[in-house]
């Protein structure tokens, strides 16, 4: 893989991906002088016995407290393998290894790399008084593929992730635990195998190494690109949902977003818009629907058309309940099947822009704050080692760029839109299932003549699980502080937990929509199958055939010549139709579902089923099919 360049000013969230699934880095060379300026001033300053925070003071609490030139008592804290050691080396290495606390589950390997280039991009500027021989075995160590093991949980998230981080340098001076090729290993032998030598720290080391924002940005990322593919995949599967309802696209119209543009609902509605084309479901009239009617062995008159799952049937509307219609009935035919003559979908379906548009836009605010902070500064105090200033205090500063609240309540504005997504995916799944509101289909999606079958029916008490699990998680961790460091750190912006959370809510929303995607093919291919079965009874049988699936013919004889002139008015129309189907893109997401899950006409065992589903949105396939035939769709035309 190509190295990524990191020069502390251009790391993109793409790159960062790179890296975090093996792609190597390598180091700007022309920025390692002023890398090298920074910590040449701090060693001149220590010279100069100014007192410094972290360099020559202890850390939080112990700001106020300088070191002293020989320690007071031997052996106390000293390196056994290094007797030597410096007080202001003991300083840094004694805040890694006291600082390397996490608990938990250690995080993927892709979190723990990209936390790895992350934390090199920004000590690449310049101002945090690392020397480059401790840059370069930092890289060194990410390149050979050594993957500190860093438990999930332990940041605050200010002082930036000093916990995490500190696992992450703590195999760096030899110590901790580390992954190598899938191996867990002491952190000094995986560096050994990989021919490489542990580390001591000099000046401000330890805390340019553990303080900032790389946890949670890292984790940040990784969420992003995760469900920047969802909420593509949520307009998919409401594509998809939309052709089995044949629903009304009115509501997705360009004319109609461009009065209230907010960029999410803009782009759903156009997004919609591309993967319904070529639908022949969608807007098809009112009184071509027919309903669901349970099959029976005389329900139809050919060998071939009694392999059908189902039967069909309408009602007719005597011209006695047309009273004040009459306008209607000109345009619409008067039979009721399916679809009910109105002139809207339920919110679900017709509030897909609004609703989708939202998430999207709160996940590009997020991407937005993600992209400053992956060239930002993020560790204290900052060295600015070429100002003029009369005192050191002037020339390195104090500050609070290690606060996570920037990233903690742009994840908080996303943790909390990820259950707004997964409800209305479930409340689509929930229509398709219930013949209450499902617009004509089998209850549960499933034929059922013998009464004894569920079919989708514990499909949707699971996505309605899942979806109760992401709201109870979505309480924004960013508003409750708790103070650490003897409340020297006052106010801290727990946005560490707030990144992990959204990391791994993201996985539990493709579940909900891989269960949605699963439930709309079935009811798809139930929809399409229906309405074909009677085009091909219209353009193949006596108009008989037709008029017998129609409830309500009346015996009179005035009002039996209407309706067999409106039965055959409702024949023509039928035969008169190309076959009907979803869009192009719906059509390619849908064969490959049933490239992995067939149809299920009886009662089977769901669980492989269900599984096959989650795995197609997690790999991208399904997604991939879409696009395909998107982007198939934009060169032909």
């Amino acid at each position: 893989m190509k190295p990524v360049h990191l020069d502390g000013r251009s790391l993109t969230r793409a790159q960062v991906l790179a890296v975090a699934y093996g792609a190597p880095v390598e180091l700007d060379e022309a920025q390692l002088p002023a890398v090298a300026r920074a910590a040449d001033f701090l060693a001149e300053q220590v010279s100069r016995e100014e007192p410094i925070y972290g360099v020559s003071t202890g850390f939080g609490s112990n700001a106020d407290r300088l070191l002293g030139s020989y320690r007071l008592r031997n052996g106390a804290g000293s390196d056994a393998n290094n007797p030597h050691e410096s007080l202001h080396a003991e300083l840094q290495r004694n805040l890694i290894v006291t600082h390397a606390v996490c608990v938990g589950e250690p995080f993927a390997p892709e979190v723990v790399r990209a936390m790895l280039c992350i934390r090199i991009n920004t000590l690449m500027r310049g101002h945090s008084g690392i020397r480059v021989e401790t840059l370069r075995a930092l890289a060194a160590m990410l390149n050979a593929g050594i993957v500190p093991v860093v438990p999930q949980l332990g940041s605050v998230g200010a002082s930036g992730d000093l916990a995490p981080l500190s696992h992450l340098a703590i195999v760096l001076l030899g110590g901790g635990e580390a992954f190598l090729g899938g191996e867990r290993l002491p952190g000094g032998e995986a560096l050994r195998r990989a021919g490489l030598a542990p580390v001591t720290l000099s000046y401000k080391e330890g805390l340019a190494l553990n303080n900032g924002t790389a946890q949670m940005l890292a984790t940040g990322v990784l969420a992003l690109a995760k469900l920047e593919d969802l909420v593509d995949t949520a307009d998919l599967a409401a594509a998809m949902t939309i052709d089995a309802f044949a629903g009304r696209l009115g509501a997705f119209k360009p004319e109609v977003h461009a009065l209230r543009p907010h960029p999410g609902q803009v782009h759903v509605a156009a997004h919609l818009r591309q993967l319904l084309e070529g639908s022949t479901l969608a807007d098809i009239p009112y009184h071509l629907v027919p309903r669901f009617r349970p099959w029976l062995p005389e329900s139809w008159a050919t060998e071939e058309a009694r392999e059908l799952r189902f039967d069909i049937g309408w009602d007719w509307v005597p011209t006695s309940q047309r009273h004040g219609r009459e306008k209607f009935y000109e345009r619409f035919l008067p039979f009721r099947g399916g679809k009910k003559h109105q002139p809207q979908d339920s919110y679900s379906l017709r509030c897909i822009p609004q609703v989708h548009g939202a998430v999207r836009d709160a996940i590009a605010q997020a991407a937005r704050v993600l992209e400053i902070e992956l060239n930002s500064l993020t560790d204290n105090p900052i060295v600015f080692p070429d100002a003029q200033a009369e005192h050191v205090e002037d020339q390195v500063v104090s500050a609070g760029h290690f606060h996570g609240m920037p990233l903690a309540l742009a994840m908080s504005y996303v943790k909390a839109a990820i259950p707004v997504l997964a409800s209305i995916c479930e409340r689509r799944l929930n229509k398709l299932v219930d013949p209450a509101t499902n617009d004509g289909l089998p209850g549960f999606l499933i034929g059922n003549e013998d009464a004894t079958e569920s079919g989708f029916m514990i499909v949707q008490y699971t996505a309605a699980a899942i979806v109760n699990d992401l709201a109870s998680r979505a309480m924004p961790a960013s508003v409750y502080s708790i103070p650490t460091s003897a409340n020297a750190e006052d106010h801290v912006s727990m946005g560490a937990n707030e990144a992990r959370h959204v990391l791994a809510m993201a996985d539990d929303l493709g579940k909900v929509l891989g269960l949605e995607l699963y439930t709309a093919a079935q009811a798809l291919d139930l929809r399409r199958d229906m309405i074909n079965a009677a085009r091909a009874l219209a353009r193949q049988r006596p108009v008989d055939e037709l008029a017998g699936k129609i409830a309500g013919a009346p015996a009179a004889s005035a009002d039996r010549s209407t309706f067999e002139a409106e039965v055959e008015s409702l024949r023509r129309q039928l035969a008169d139709t190309g076959e009907f189907g979803p869009g192009h893109a719906v059509r390619a997401a849908h064969d490959a579902i049933r490239e992995s899950i067939a149809f299920m006409g009886f009662d089977r065992a769901m669980d492989g089923d269900v599984q096959a589903a989650v795995r197609l949105v997690k790999d991208g396939r399904v997604l991939a099919a879409a696009r395909d035939a998107v982007l198939r769709r934009g060169k032909i035309a």
